[in-house]
């Protein structure tokens, strides 16, 4: 059964700097995701590490670190059913060259370090997550197109 969450997209500083943001929350606007909340943050190494501790012990953890905090970031919370797991697939492979065409990763990345996004892979990360970026909150809002959108 479907059910309403939220989940944390992240556009990682390549997608910034490649200037392809737009392009990716029109997919998710297009997919019918209602946009709770967006901001740009050039995120501290402490701030990154928080996000990324499940990582602290990997050998890539401290490039990955290093990588985040040298660009700002976009950070986006979306609405909808089954946003976690639909977000992930929209998403697709960690690794880009495993990523099938039409998903972001495989549409835009090669490799795995520069790889446009971050999608949180479950609901509880999510909420953490969202936490994490977003203290102060999330908007809330009708939006009239669910009429056209959900049964």
């Amino acid at each position: 059964m479907s059910v309403q969450e939220r989940t944390y997209i992240m556009v990682k500083p390549d997608g910034v700097q490649r200037g392809i943001v737009g392009d990716i929350i029109s997919r998710f606007e297009k997919r019918g995701f209602k946009l709770t909340a967006l901001k740009l943050v050039h995120a501290t190494p402490e701030h990154l590490e928080n996000h990324y501790a499940d990582l602290k012990g990997k050998p890539f953890f401290p490039g990955l670190i290093k990588y985040m905090a040298s660009g700002p970031v976009v950070g986006m919370v979306w609405t909808g059913l089954d946003a976690v797991k639909t977000g992930r697939a929209m998403l697709g492979a960690t690794n880009p060259l495993a990523s099938a065409p039409g998903t972001i990763r495989g549409d835009y990345a090669l490799a795995v370090g520069r790889n446009i996004c971050h999608g949180s892979d479950s609901v509880e990360n999510a909420e953490k997550e969202i936490k994490l970026w977003f203290p102060e909150g999330v908007v809330q809002y009708t939006n009239d197109n669910e009429k056209w959108i959900f049964e």
